[in-house]
């Protein structure tokens, strides 16, 4: 019996083992699917590459074929072990742009505005490039995430940002700052030269606790309910079902695609598709799995006739024999590179009142997550890609089976919209202009994706279907709020369920401006406040009082 069982050691589980222990008042088990993040490449920036063709580290999710997409189905990279996605991400550190949030407190829900937000993003953060009186208001110092410059920075990165200067963009020295458009470096969550995942950053310093327990390879099978109240988890665990009981509250932090998986799995969906697989109906909920929303990249490639690009080809391999050095006896060089260290915010139109693409700069040619290697190994290159930051589309998780050890059916229903279409069309012909600058002449052997030849819109389009992939960014199918479709209210409790709430990407309404690994932490720092605040006023959802409830607000408020 514990007081709190969390499903899911990702980015958001970590933040709440660590909060929800570290008073020392309450029993907390954390359970994650994955093994422990023991692998030295999940630690090693560089190692990406091995750990996202991992099949172990990797969920190495698949979407039903896209119609709009030339009828393929994607591969969507998700973290599988302690640090979630936060494990085997490029490390980027974006928030976001200060409108999502007061978009999300319009739609109703109080508390969630970026005023409301930020002094979380502020706590869990240690700005290691600092903090004075011109960012003081952005930025925090002390929290458990380290924030940092890139300790290497390749040559094309320093070409790309002059390139998208003489192309007319502004430089950006901080997207997390008063001003998100612009281009530059990214800042990212590394320390001393390795990657501060959210298991380093959260979880590390809480793993000794005797409150807390940290279960690995246990996959969650279901939610336990007696009535409508959530009491405990089934999970099996090399082979074995095991109940973990929770005498407060039962949190999913499973991810976008775990946490409605496992709420259809024990009943609590639309009753249509939760019947559909035999599984009694225990809460008719039709927001459940519905609401998807993901970024969708586009890539422009140039061959690097300079040969100065990070790549696999065997010339590079003195270099990399030389780098790895570098890495293990100083943290520094090549291999400390999250490789998208440098790209920018822009708007599709002028008339734009917030940026609505973003760039992230490789010194590689990129195909299909890394999976396909030859590409890899034939040329040195370098590509930029572009996504469109608040797709009008919209898709839906459901169940494949009822078994649950089965992966659900992921239909990101990509470019259903013609504008998602335009805009990345728009947003590819301005990075053409800027991969075209003279700042790459030193550099580009010319353009190898797309070819030459493509030129016209509908040219673009059609390359764009055929050649588009995620940006690992899904969200929204547990959404927050109060509509018919609202899985979770603003304190992300199940709505019409008690002792259950989602906490991760998934309760996103909207997309956030950018990368989600930081708003997802964030999410999980302002969730540890709600329920600590919930259980320090002695409100259980199991024993429902309006005076309570006033009182968790008041305390809230203050």
């Amino acid at each position: 019996m514990y007081d709190y069982v969390i499903v899911g050691g990702g980015s958001a589980g970590c933040v709440l083992a660590n909060r929800l222990s570290a008073s020392g008042k309450y029993k907390v088990c954390l359970l994650e699917a994955g093994p422990k993040d023991t692998n030295p490449f999940l630690h090693m920036p560089i190692g990406i590459i091995p750990v996202i063709r991992s099949k172990i580290l990797n969920w190495n999710f698949l979407t039903t074929p896209q119609k709009n997409c030339a009828s393929r189905p994607m591969l969507w990279p998700r973290g599988r072990t302690l640090g979630g996605s936060s494990s085997i991400n490029a490390m980027c550190y974006i928030r976001g742009n200060a409108w999502d949030y007061d978009h999300w407190a319009e739609l109703g829900n109080d508390g969630w505005s970026f005023k409301d937000v930020l002094p979380y993003f502020r706590r869990m953060e240690n700005f290691e490039p600092g903090v004075d009186a011109r960012n003081a208001a952005y930025h925090g110092t002390g929290g458990p995430l380290n924030v940092a410059a890139a300790r290497y920075l390749n040559p094309l990165m320093k070409a790309f940002v002059e390139a998208a200067q003489q192309a007319g963009l502004k430089r950006n020295d901080d997207f997390n700052g008063p001003e998100q458009e612009g281009v530059g470096f990214y800042h990212v969550m590394q320390k001393d030269g390795a990657r501060c995942s959210n298991a380093e950053a959260f979880l590390k310093p809480a793993a000794n606790r005797a409150n807390l327990t940290v279960i690995t390879d246990a996959h969650a099978t279901r939610v336990l309910f007696e009535g409508d109240a959530a009491v405990g988890v089934r999970y099996r665990r090399a082979g074995v079902e095991v109940d973990a009981r929770a005498a407060r509250e039962v949190i999913l932090s499973a991810g976008a695609i775990g946490s409605p998986q496992l709420l259809l799995l024990s009943g609590v969906g639309p009753r249509a598709e939760v019947e559909k697989h035999a599984i009694p109906l225990l809460h008719d909920l039709p927001g459940v799995g519905e609401n998807l929303q993901d970024h969708l990249d586009i890539h422009i490639t140039h061959r690097d006739q300079s040969h100065n690009a990070i790549s696999l080809h065997p010339r590079a391999f003195f270099r990399s024999v030389a780098n790895l050095f570098r890495y293990w006896f100083g943290r520094s060089g090549e291999f400390t590179s999250n490789f998208a260290q440098a790209g920018g915010f822009l708007k599709s139109d002028p008339a734009q009142p917030i940026p609505d693409i973003q760039w992230h700069f490789v010194p590689f040619i990129y195909s299909n997550h890394g999976q396909q290697l030859m590409p890899l190994v034939k040329n040195f290159a370098y590509t930029l890609m572009t996504c469109f930051l608040r797709p009008e589309s919209r898709g839906r998780v459901h169940l494949a089976s009822s078994d649950p050890l089965a992966p659900p059916a992921i239909d990101a229903n990509y470019l259903a919209t013609e504008r998602d279409l335009d805009v990345l069309v728009k947003g590819f012909k301005r990075g053409r202009e800027v991969m075209r600058q003279p700042a790459f002449a030193a550099y580009s052997g010319g353009e190898i994706a797309p070819d030459p030849a493509v030129q016209s819109d509908e040219q673009i389009r059609e390359y764009i279907r055929a050649n588009c992939e995620t940006i690992y960014h899904p969200v929204g199918t547990c959404k927050m709020g109060r509509d018919p479709m609202a899985v979770v209210d603003p304190r992300l409790r199940v709505h019409g369920l008690r002792g259950l709430r989602v906490v991760d990407a998934s309760v996103m309404p909207t997309l956030i401006g950018g990368n989600t690994n930081a708003p997802t932490t964030m999410i999980a720092e302002k969730a540890s406040d709600l329920i600590l605040q919930d259980a320090a006023v002695g409100l259980s959802q199991r024993q429902f009082n309006p005076q309570a409830v006033v009182a968790a607000a008041l305390l809230e408020s203050h």
